[in-house]
């Protein structure tokens, strides 16, 4: 099994959609790429925590590529918007991949580049190594499944 973090705006639609890939083992949201310790729902969306409301993905490289998740990754959020998806604006909402290790790195690299060659608008998407992931409260773990909804908008 392997991990991939992503940020892509409010976490709860990218892991929706995220979790319906073959491949995909399970999914947690949480909070990542900070300066403050355990942080809370309401902390982040302060926007001074500094971190990103993020999707943790375990997967299974043999079913799914990294390079697959982050071709999904580019279909299922804006990344030439800066801190903002849709109506949710602000730093917790930019988009970022987090890699864990040299291969993420280059992976992820290599398909920012290939993608902004098909967009006449500049990719802004943040691409960083991974730091501590925080879950969230367990109230936003799987929300739109718990909550039957399909999308956050």
């Amino acid at each position: 099994m392997a991990i991939a973090t992503f940020a892509a705006g409010c976490f709860w639609g990218v892991e929706l959609k995220f979790s319906q890939l073959n491949g995909v083992i399970s999914t947690r949201v949480g909070y990542s790429n900070g300066h403050t310790e355990s942080p809370t729902y309401p902390e982040v969306c302060t926007g001074n925590t500094g971190h990103a409301e993020v999707i943790e993905i375990t997967f299974d490289p043999d079913l799914i590529s990294y390079a697959d998740l982050i071709d999904a990754l580019w279909v299922l959020h804006d990344p030439t918007t800066l801190n903002q998806q849709g109506p949710d604006i602000g730093s917790q909402y930019r988009s970022a991949i987090f890699y864990h290790g040299e291969a993420q790195r280059q992976i992820a690299l290599d398909s920012r580049k290939a993608h902004q060659n098909r967009l006449s608008q500049t990719i802004v998407t943040e691409i960083e190594p991974a730091a501590i992931f925080y879950p969230a409260e367990a109230y936003h773990q799987c929300y739109l499944e718990k909550k039957g909804l399909g999308s956050c908008h």
